[in-house]
């Protein structure tokens, strides 16, 4: 389970993706070409909109299919940068019922950032997330990231452990969290940094609402995790990262060695296991417009026994998040848990498209990858002896130097499955 913003986020993603696809068809046109529409028509065309109206058309393979509309608004400075975007979003998916929910991202400068998310729904579901960053740039001594999360969510599914729970296994829940996150990173140079992160968090696993799919408890009974679990985590990363840009890279790379011990019920207090790793990511451009980037994590938790299962390793979904769950975007998040993990992924990224829209510069990329992931028990099993693949054709949606929105279409054994979301998958 990762530390993360919710539902709201991908939402955004959804405006700078669609801005880029309407110009690919054309909608586009440039005011010396032809006559500014007026009235309601100029909301539709995003050269002259004070916002875009974005269809919310989002589907992956544990929330299913949501719909709804999203009246997104960029605010530019005077070099066409983004510096705020606001997107309330009215939405309807069949499992919870009609929602409500608003992101706003607030750019502040190249080195300063915040965000707020929040949302309900009719049924289970509900949302706040409010994160802030500065010395992204690491031009200081110091870096600081922290975030204030609440979150009741209905669609995870867990399988049972390990690297071939069947599918028919299936079992969802409710999963009720909140927590506090902080990141400081001590900036030894430009490229180099250690940081320490604390969260302490309080997880709740609730039994599923999902018609159809059995509860976690009925089919798994009172495993670890279930129920109410207050856990503190500790983690030390030693960073070298010679990337050309953190949210937008076009070369170099970065290289993380991690290690932290969590504990439940307090700081140092009972159950208490250890994580380790590594994670590592290179791109290079061969020529403009034309990226490689590949990635992989390995994961560890050595001496570990009262685990809850939300805390183990795990692969599904689309994104990386560092010494957490990793990508495999032909599942959905969380479908295989164990106590390792590995993951590596590949992709190329090729621009299409350029244009100007809403005072702000839009690039189209097309993005084919493939995926390759596991879990495993013990540290000497081979961490890439049963992997599974995925392989799958992505479209992105950039806005320079501060937004990336993705759709990524996987495709592995189980099947199709579609995902959005706000930066680079990893």
């Amino acid at each position: 389970m990762r530390a993360r913003a919710l539902s709201p986020i991908p939402l955004c993603a959804g405006a700078a993706l669609a801005v880029a696809l309407a110009a690919a068809g054309g909608g586009l046109a440039r005011a010396e070409d032809q006559a500014p529409p007026k009235g309601i028509a100029s909301w539709f065309n995003p050269a002259t909109a004070s916002f875009i109206p974005v269809p919310d058309i989002d589907h992956d393979p544990n929330s299913g299919t949501t719909l709804g509309l999203i009246p997104t608004r960029l605010v530019t400075d005077d070099q066409g940068q983004i510096r705020k975007i606001i997107a309330p979003d009215v939405n309807y998916n069949p499992y919870f019922g009609v929602g409500v929910s608003g992101t706003i991202y607030a750019f502040l400068s190249d080195d300063t950032q915040w965000s707020l998310a929040a949302g309900v729904k009719q049924r289970v579901e509900s949302e706040f997330d409010y994160e802030y960053q500065t010395g992204r740039l690491r031009d200081t001594a110091l870096s600081f990231d922290a975030s204030v999360v609440y979150d009741r969510s209905g669609t995870p599914r867990f399988y049972g452990i390990g690297n071939n729970s069947p599918v028919y296994d299936v079992t969802n829940y409710t999963l009720q969290q909140k927590y506090l996150q902080t990141t400081v990173g001590w900036n030894l140079s430009h490229v180099w940094q250690i940081a320490h992160t604390l969260r302490v968090r309080d997880v709740q696993v609730q039994p599923g609402t999902l018609a159809g799919i059995e509860s976690l408890q009925g089919r798994f009974g009172p495993i670890l995790g279930v129920g109410t679990i207050h856990e503190t985590l500790n983690r030390v990363d030693i960073i070298y990262d010679t990337r050309d840009d953190t949210t937008i890279p076009t070369r170099g790379g970065q290289y993380v060695v991690f290690g932290g011990v969590a504990a439940q019920d307090g700081v140092f207090e009972s159950s208490l296991y250890s994580v380790t790793g590594v994670d590592a990511r290179q791109l290079w451009s061969p020529a403009p417009g034309n990226i490689i980037i590949a990635h992989m994590a390995l994961r560890y938790m050595p001496g570990a026994t009262n685990v809850p299962f939300w805390s183990l390793s795990n692969i599904g979904g689309e994104q990386s998040v560092l010494a957490q769950n990793q990508p495999l975007r032909g599942y959905g998040e969380g479908r295989f848990y164990g106590r390792n993990s590995f993951s590596a992924s590949m992709e190329y990224r090729k621009g299409v498209l350029s244009v100007d829209a809403m005072s702000t510069h839009l690039n189209l990329e097309l993005t084919p990858f493939v995926d390759v992931g596991e879990v495993f028990q013990h540290s000497r099993d081979s961490p890439v002896a049963h992997l599974h693949h995925v392989g799958g054709l992505g479209f992105r949606g950039i806005a320079s130097p501060f937004v990336v929105g993705f759709v990524d279409v996987g495709y592995g054994s189980e099947g199709a499955a579609v995902f959005t979301g706000i930066n680079y998958p990893f």
